[in-house]
Formats: structure tokens, sequence, C-alpha cells
């Protein structure tokens, strides 16, 4: 069996070898009591990472889109009003389940790169009243990093219910659930939290379980209805069997090692090392000649960089980079896919991790017949990573 590629794609990430050896254990029963442990330690463990000591999490079977859909279907009835901050691919998909769920929708958008500024979703909250209001935390297909904590606190004041997907922040970038004002955040296993694809994470606070609550039509879809999991999540949470549908067993254990991780590491020192990552990265593309897709460095996620193609080189990079050795991935906005490429640099992501990756963009560059001063990436992530010690 061949050796595979660095990942450092933007999910799935590559995984630590403690992650590894909780998946690879024999397989147990979903009601075996080592499991059931394990599992009620995890869902202790996401509230403590998203800061979400009220939140009630949920964890099945599926990708960050059930997920989506799972946040969605149990706020949503048809005639409901919501407003989506666009920041790209990602915000158009939840658009997309809304109008799909019976939602009315409304679009604030800003330019690819960037995102909508708060007086312009502040206008728009006014013009309506809205059930819900979505925020992409970390666009995957734009890099964009939306300030959530900003417009939580937006949405609370109109009375919105703020539901944020962070698929490609949770577990890399700040995220104070409670002392933000976040209702729902949603989040799947294979992003910053450093654990296999395959599990769909929900974070319902109070405010969005009472409104799931108070709805006058059930909740369209039987697999994503709270009322089939949440009685099944507090059974394990309190030690005692349950049963709906089998969970994921082996993943749910890995889950649970990764978020052990997370919380050893504390969530602090999580942010600031993909900070520091980030950092470096940007350094090595502008070294490079490279820019990035993102407008300015505050809307930069530090989970993923967004870098677009020099001028005389195309897509073809991916595939040159692969080559030596590192996948990275391609674009993905709709309007942009073919101009720009995109490194993940969170979870399981290291200095190293990075100099190789860089490495391996400056030898697909030169394949590319781009001119610049081979090294300069490299020696850029060395003396940034050597500044913060």
């Amino acid at each position: 069996m061949s050796t595979p590629n660095l990942l450092m794609i933007p999910g799935p990430i590559g995984l630590s070898s403690d992650v590894l050896r909780a998946l690879s254990q024999p397989q147990r029963g979903h009601l075996d009591p080592v499991f059931m442990q394990s599992f009620a330690s995890a869902l202790k463990r996401l509230r403590e990472v998203c800061g979400a000591p009220t939140a009630q999490p949920f964890v099945i079977s599926g990708s960050g889109t059930l997920a989506m859909e799972m946040s969605v279907a149990n706020l949503v009835q048809p005639g409901d009003r919501a407003l989506v901050v666009n920041t790209g691919y990602f915000s158009d998909r939840i658009a997309t389940m809304l109008e799909l769920h019976g939602a009315q929708v409304t679009h604030v958008k800003a330019e690819p790169g960037d995102v909508a500024s708060l007086e312009e979703v502040e206008r728009a909250l006014a013009s309506a009243s809205f059930k819900v209001m979505t925020v992409t935390h970390v666009d995957t297909s734009t890099a964009v990093l939306a300030p959530v904590k900003a417009l939580a606190a937006l949405a609370r004041k109109h009375g919105a219910l703020c539901v944020v997907d962070g698929v490609c922040s949770v577990g890399g970038e700040a995220l104070e659930f409670d002392a933000w004002g976040v209702d729902v955040a949603f989040t799947a296993s294979q992003k910053a939290l450093g654990a296999p694809p395959g599990l769909a994470v929900v974070l319902a606070g109070p405010r969005a379980l009472a409104a799931w609550k108070a709805r006058t039509r059930p909740v369209a879809a039987m697999y994503l209805d709270f009322a089939q999991w949440l009685p099944i999540h507090q059974a394990y949470e309190s030690g005692v069997p349950s049963y709906f549908a089998t969970p994921a067993v082996n993943l749910l254990m890995a889950l649970d090692v990764s978020l052990g991780e997370l919380v050893t590491e504390t969530m602090p020192a999580r942010v600031a090392r993909h900070q520091a990552l980030a950092k470096a990265a940007r350094a090595a593309w502008s070294a490079l000649g490279l820019s990035l897709l993102t407008k300015t460095p505050e809307v930069a996620a530090h989970t993923l960089s967004a870098v677009k193609y020099p001028a005389g080189v195309d897509a073809s990079l991916v595939k040159h980079v692969g080559a030596q050795g590192v996948n990275v991935a391609g674009g993905l906005h709709p309007a942009l896919k073919a101009t720009y490429f995109r490194v993940g640099h969170m979870g399981a992501a290291t200095g190293g991790t990075l100099l190789e990756t860089v490495g391996a963009v400056e030898r697909g560059l030169v394949a590319c017949g781009h001119r610049f001063d081979l090294g300069a990436g490299v020696a850029a992530v060395q003396r940034a990573l050597a500044a913060v010690g």
C-alpha cells in the first residue's frame, strides 16, 4: 500500500496518532459501557470547547451538511423569515436549505472574499421580523472569517435566533457560544476538531430549544428531529442505555479523544496556535508573490488560506503540488474556482507540516513556470514561527 500524501486540504485533515489508535480499536456495541462513557465524555467536552455550558449537544452520523440541515429543520417552519449573512458557497447552501423548509430568505452579501458590514446587517434585521439569522463563521470556499460575536449581538437585539455554521471554525477559531449569545452552532468531525469524517455536531441553546418546542408543525424529517435525538443524548450522558439509530461507535470514540486533546491544549492556546500558523502561511504567500482571496487580514480565517494563482499559473498547480507529496485543494466558489487554491492549516497541523506544504507549493510553482526567489516562502515561515517562539 502506498503512503498517502500529507493532507493539507480544508478537511478532512490529518489525525493525531492517539485519534488513529482510538479509531482502530476492536468494534464495540453501541450499548457497551466503555462506549457509553466515551460518548458522554464527548458531549461534555463539546460544551467546554465551544464555551456552551447551557447548550444541548447532538452528535449523529452524517456530514457537516447534515448538521446544517438538522439546525434548519428544527427551527424553521413555512412562512418564517430568515436572514443569511452570505460570505460564499456554504452560505448559499444554508439559504437553499432554508427555502426548502419553507422560509422566506433575505441575503446580505458582500463581494467574494469579504463580509457585509455590521451596518448593512443591522439595516436588514430592522427591515422585517426574522425568525433566524445565519452566519458562516468561516466559509470554506472563500476563507472569509465573519465577526460572529458582533453579529450575534445584532441578532439578539432584533429578536432573531443566531445560527452559526462552524464547520470550518469550531476547534480552530474563537467561539464563545453562551457569552456571545449564539443560539445554534453546528460543525462536523473532520476539520478543526481533528477527528475522522462522519459525524454531524449541533449545539442548541435554550432559546433555540424553546423555539423548537413552540413549533406548530412537526419537523419534516424524522432522522433530523430533535425529538428523536434529545432523549438519546440525555440518556447516554446519564449513563443509561437508549436507542433510536445505531451511532458510529468508533468515530465517536475517536472524537472523544480528539476533544480531549483540545481540552488539554485549552482553547485559548489552540486558537493562538492557529493564528500563528495562519500568520506564517500569509508571510509565505506574500514572499512568493501570491495574494489572498480575502480582502483584508481582518476577514481572513486562521484555519485555511484561499490563495490566488499568480499570472501565468492555473489550476494545474494543485496537481504539481500533489506530485511533491502534499495535497492542497482547488477553488470552490462557483464564480472564482479556477482562480485560486486552498490550503488547510488546522487541527493537528504544525509548523513542520506548514513548512513541508510551502516547500511543495514552491516546487509546484517552479513546475508551472512561475518566477520567484526559490526558498523565499519557506524562509518566511521560519521567520514567522521563530518570532512566536
